[in-house]
């Protein structure tokens, strides 16, 4: 198979997907279906955060909160550094950002009735 260009694949898909490109974004949606793990993920999509952080941003359990990274970093989408006594969490890439932002702003048009677009 002929190598294609970077950006025509990253962006436009053009081949079906094969049964392990369906898998692992399958494998993202089920991890983004859980609201304080999409909450983890808008606020890292923002910035870079500690556990402390994270749980107050979204309000629940710092036992919660370190239960779901540990389930984002086994994933790959969530990566950390030591700074000091304290991991600090950022997104693993551009990618998972924008998906986050998107589902957020689809949302944001179901719950406010703005018409969909482009």
């Amino acid at each position: 198979m002929p190598p294609r260009e970077p950006a025509t694949v990253s962006l436009q898909h053009p081949e079906p997907p094969d049964a392990a490109q369906l898998a692992v974004a399958a494998d993202v949606f089920q991890l983004l279906s859980d609201t304080t793990r999409l909450h983890l993920l808008w606020t890292l999509a923002r910035q870079e955060a500690d556990v402390s952080q994270l749980t107050e941003a979204c309000g629940v359990s710092r036992t919660a909160v370190s239960q779901h990274l540990a389930k984002l970093r086994l994933a790959g989408l969530v990566e950390s550094r030591r700074e000091s006594r304290h991991a600090i969490y950022r997104l693993r890439d551009g990618h998972l950002r924008r998906l986050v932002l998107e589902a957020l702003n689809f949302a944001d048009h179901v719950v406010t009735g703005e018409p969909p677009h482009e």
